[in-house]
């Protein structure tokens, strides 16, 4: 039956993550924490943690990290082809849509207004792992605030968006800051 499970939810994930990793964070979100609770939000910050850092798109890496943590091999591997099975589909299907019809304005249109709900997505996984970081999973509060954590993402981001550095030098920059500050306080 947990296989079955596994299958379904990441079936769904796959097929209705429209827009990559980041803007399927909510849909895995609601399947595997408030859906099936696999996880707790901590962990599911991990996860993600964890699927960014591994090569490969987020989704399946995720659904391959849940899939061996609820089932072990056999469950990553079925959560990893529910995940993929329908963007084998999927991609197939449009990519001979898109090459036989491309210069057509309604297509052009279609894809012009995902653009907006693709954004909201990602925004919306983006502040919940925020919302994760700042709080520590505590209630609304300044005194809840994890002003290190915080004070590391601002960092980051400035870091990344206005001087452009590498990511992955940026998340060890920010592992080994976050080490020293512990150890210093």
């Amino acid at each position: 039956m947990i296989y079955l499970q596994l299958f379904w939810s990441f079936l769904q994930i796959g097929l209705f993550s429209i827009g990559g990793g980041y803007a399927a964070m909510p849909l895995i979100q609601a399947q595997v924490v408030q859906h099936h609770a696999w996880l707790d939000m901590s962990e599911f910050t991990d996860l993600i943690i964890i699927a960014e850092m591994t090569p490969g798109p987020i989704a399946v890496n995720s659904a391959t990290f849940v899939g061996i943590r609820i089932a072990g091999i056999p469950g990553a591997l079925i959560a990893t082809f529910g995940c993929i099975l329908p963007s084998l589909f999927v991609v197939s299907l449009l990519a001979f849509i898109y090459y036989r019809y491309k210069k057509l304005s309604v297509l052009q249109s279609v894809l012009a207004s995902l653009r907006p709900a693709v954004v909201a997505l990602i925004a919306s996984a983006g502040l919940s792992i925020l919302m994760q970081v700042a709080l520590d999973g505590q209630a609304m509060a300044v005194e809840n605030l994890n002003f290190i954590g915080l004070a590391l993402f601002a960092a980051a981001f400035v870091l990344l968006r206005k001087f452009k550095w590498n990511p992955i030098l940026v998340m060890c920059l920010c592992g080994v800051g976050n080490l020293l500050i512990g150890l210093i306080l």
